[in-house]
């Protein structure tokens, strides 16, 4: 059976791919091979320097109980900006008629951001909380119990 879905996938995806060079203006695929050699470039020579040398900083700074949740926040977070960053530098640029969506992405990319800080934070919050309890559950009974 799960050969029959991965057999299935496969074929989607085959029918889709020659459907996008059948059917695509090739100045499009143009577009979409600079844009995608764009993305890489953008992701492995910025965004992953960047995460990696903020989270040796943190590291160095932040103690390893807290360390932890602040890189795994970074992480989350990262990838989210990076998407809404050209959704904000073309905000406005179509007509309202024309544009998909029309919305503030820098309050939605905070939002998100919160979202992803306040997930964080309540991660680390009961990590302290669990320790605690261990702690004092262990200081009750007595090292030789």
């Amino acid at each position: 059976m799960a050969n029959r879905v991965v057999h299935g996938g496969n074929l989607a995806w085959a029918v889709r791919g020659f459907r996008l060079f059948t059917e695509t203006p090739f100045s499009h695929l143009l577009w979409l091979l600079l844009w995608l050699v764009a993305a890489v470039a953008i992701h492995d020579g910025v965004l992953s320097p960047l995460v990696v040398g903020i989270g040796w900083l943190l590291a160095k700074t932040v103690p390893p109980r807290a360390r932890r949740f602040l890189q795994g926040g970074l992480i989350a977070g990262g990838p989210i900006t990076v998407v809404a960053i050209p959704m904000m530098l073309r905000q406005g640029l179509d007509p309202p008629a024309k544009a998909l969506l029309l919305q503030d992405f820098r309050v939605n990319l905070a939002y998100l951001l919160a979202v992803v800080a306040t997930i964080c934070l309540l991660l680390y919050a009961l990590a302290v909380a669990r320790k605690d309890a261990v702690r004092s559950m262990v200081g009750r009974l007595g090292p030789g119990s």
